[in-house]
């Protein structure tokens, strides 16, 4: 699926900048700049290299310019805001850019066609940019390009007393040195500094300008009536490959990783692709590892358990789901997974209470996928650890209460996805027992009961404890006036138990489901009607006083609306899996959501293209917000499309609460 802008897209200097393209290498690495070929934020980069996979991450060219002189004219082909002085407006000569495997503009001025493409290598620190000019101008033209440079940390600053030393193919600064191949004339000159401003990042309480360096252009000259074709390739190793292998490559990979899925839909395939940019080494672990999303987040243990399934499942590169499963395996302390990997030596940060959890189902469908038992064997002695540590208790209050339901959080600890805290303030205190971390409980409780005979164990007590937690999930959480779930249970009993959330979507959609189908049915209808929206669910009600609508402003600012009625696309997933499973997978269901998904694709023309982002605003969802691209949104998105096709994918077993078997056939097959 390729997505095509042209003038009237890219009509200004602001709307040439909106959306972004991203390619990854496999280590953390990226390349990522506006469609308008212009940094619009400190983290955006021709190459930011990571040097230590995931999170040693660096960048090392910020961004290319280009002027184009020809017929006595000199105009800029690159777009960027500049603080303090006149913006570049390359998009003026931009007749059209190009998402697909290859991203490719086309630029006109003066009689001179130039196009541009851009490749990353794959497992490497390493990008290129190919340039074809066509010159019919009347007579010889000349394309300067200035790379321009920063060398610094992900998010840190340079400083005008930095040096850079150019070699004759390489340069270098800060201990730092890249090489970098051209076929056009270098001509060095002494260095200087740019100071951008990063219309992205201001609104957002972010650092607004930043600074990068140059020291040479690259100069190609073409004569009247010829096409001259010049890369430009660079690298943190001396050995280079050519600029068309990588583009070459690039495309093969692109290409067999939408057709990875097996599906039909092309959405399906789009998201397939995109769902590789996540898929990265960790070289800490020595295994694979999911970043959560771009250009902020580094790898998080309930992100990747959420994104798993889609990102690895749905697009079967069950290699790639063992090899994070049993990272998470061998990192188990207290019954609880990391959810986060420090590198540098620094101990995993295990502040999470379903990231344990929703390995169960991770295992659960890794295993129907693939009928891996002996994965199940490895991994049962830490899974029933896992369960007794959560039944008798551990850290961060987690703990079984005499209902069988589950406690989590104390003190100032927020362990479930709604994390945010702001000094000793908490927007979204849910200590107690939450609605989804008990449909996560519920639902790992009865995957090992029907695991365990696969490691050789009697999983019966297991079922009773689901059956102790299933009477009081029922009895506590619903509330029949309000067609909905309360979305934690304090002690004592506050305001917050009964806002209207996101959270309870998920006691519906995990494989093995607490609720009544009348119950379930009820929560489908309720979330359909306070929380939905076309880009994904609220995080709380608008009616409700504590509604954010809108998400930006300084860091504090944020952080108060962001699970405060803030859009997120990830429970999208939950949301229309719920819609399928309660219908049966009926006809009219399948085409219901099939609709939606149809309103969601434009999407993927907007922040990064072709991809999915972390939030939109929460009153009247419109540009994106945070991470352009989000390892869960693609997954649980993916999930969905792979369920229309596949609907045994989904993994639902079990039957409701109120069927006449404890186990019927599932649901969907």
């Amino acid at each position: 699926m390729e997505f095509v802008f042209g003038k009237q897209d890219l009509a200004d200097q602001a709307r040439a900048q909106e959306s972004c393209f991203l390619l990854t290498n496999g280590l953390g690495g990226y390349c990522s700049l506006s469609a308008g070929w212009s940094a619009t934020r400190g983290d955006h980069a021709l190459l930011m290299a990571c040097l230590h996979a995931p999170t040693l991450r660096c960048n090392m060219v910020h961004r290319v310019g280009e002027v184009l002189e020809a017929a006595g004219r000199r105009v800029p082909l690159s777009t960027q805001d500049l603080a303090g002085g006149p913006a570049e407006e390359g998009w003026r000569q931009l007749v059209s850019f190009t998402a697909g495997a290859v991203p490719c503009w086309v630029y006109e001025a003066a009689g001179v066609r130039v196009t541009r493409e851009v490749a990353m290598a794959r497992g490497a620190n390493t990008v290129a940019v190919r340039y074809t000019v066509e010159n019919h101008s009347g007579a010889p033209c000349t394309l300067r390009l200035t790379p321009w440079f920063c060398f610094v940390p992900k998010g840190g600053r340079l400083t005008r007393r930095r040096a850079f030393t150019l070699g004759d193919h390489w340069l270098e600064s800060g201990g730092l040195r890249l090489y970098f191949a051209a076929d056009a004339r270098l001509v060095p000159f002494p260095t200087r500094f740019e100071s951008l401003y990063y219309r992205q990042d201001a609104p957002d309480g972010r650092r607004a300008t930043g600074l990068c360096a140059a020291n040479h252009e690259l100069v190609l000259t073409v004569a009247d009536g010829r096409t001259r074709r010049s890369s430009l390739v660079y690298g943190m190793e001396p050995d280079l490959p050519a600029a068309g292998a990588l583009l070459h490559a690039q495309r093969v990979r692109v290409q067999a990783q939408a057709r990875a899925c097996g599906l039909r839909d092309p959405l399906a395939r789009r998201l397939s692709a995109a769902a590789d940019a996540f898929l990265v080494r960790r070289a800490s672990t020595d295994g694979m590892t999911i970043l959560a999303g771009y250009p902020f987040f580094t790898d998080w243990g309930r992100d990747t358990m959420i994104a798993l399934p889609g990102c690895a499942l749905t697009t079967r590169r069950y290699a790639d789901a063992r090899s994070i499963l049993q990272t998470f395996l061998a990192h188990e302390r207290d019954g609880l997974m990391p959810n986060l990997f420090p590198d540098h030596d620094a101990p995993p940060q295990y502040n999470t209470v379903d990231a344990a959890l929703l390995f169960f189902n991770c295992v659960w469908l890794y295993h129907r996928q693939t009928g891996d038992d002996a994965f199940v064997r490895e991994a049962w002695d830490t899974m029933a650890r896992i369960l007794h540590r959560y039944r008798t208790g551990t850290r961060h209050g987690i703990r079984a209460d005499a209902d069988g339901l589950l406690c989590a959080g104390e003190g100032l600890d927020q362990v479930t996805w709604m994390d945010v805290r702001i000094g000793t303030h908490l927007p979204t205190p849910r200590h107690g027992k939450p609605v989804e971390v008990n449909a996560y409980w519920y639902n790992a409780l009865r995957i090992a009961a029907r695991l365990a005979p696969l490691a050789g164990q009697d999983g019966a007590g297991y079922d009773r404890l689901a059956d102790l937690a299933g009477a009081a999930f029922r009895e506590k959480f619903f509330m029949p006036e309000a067609g909905c779930l309360r979305d934690v249970l304090s002690d004592p009993p506050c305001r917050a138990d009964s806002q209207l959330r996101c959270n309870q979507i998920w006691a519906v959609s995990m494989p093995f489901t607490p609720l009544t189908r009348a119950q379930a049915a009820a929560v489908v209808a309720t979330v359909r009607r306070e929380l939905y929206t076309p880009c994904g669910l609220r995080t709380l009600a608008p009616g409700d006083p504590d509604f954010h609508p809108v998400y930006g402003g300084p860091q504090a600012v944020r952080d108060l609306a962001y699970h405060q009625g803030t859009v997120w696309p990830f429970p999208l997933g939950g949301y229309w899996l719920a819609v399928l499973r309660t219908a049966d997978f009926a006809p009219e269901a399948r085409a219901a959501v099939r609709r939606d998904l149809d309103a969601l694709a434009p999407a993927l023309r907007e922040g990064c293209i072709g991809s999915l982002p972390e939030i939109y605003d929460g009153g009247s969802p419109g540009p994106s917000r945070g991470c352009y691209a989000q390892a869960w949104s693609v997954g649980e998105v993916l999930r969905v499309l792979e369920a229309l096709e596949r609907p045994e994918a989904a993994g639902f077993a079990g039957g409701w609460a109120d069927a006449a078997t404890a186990d019927c056939t599932r649901q969907g097959e």
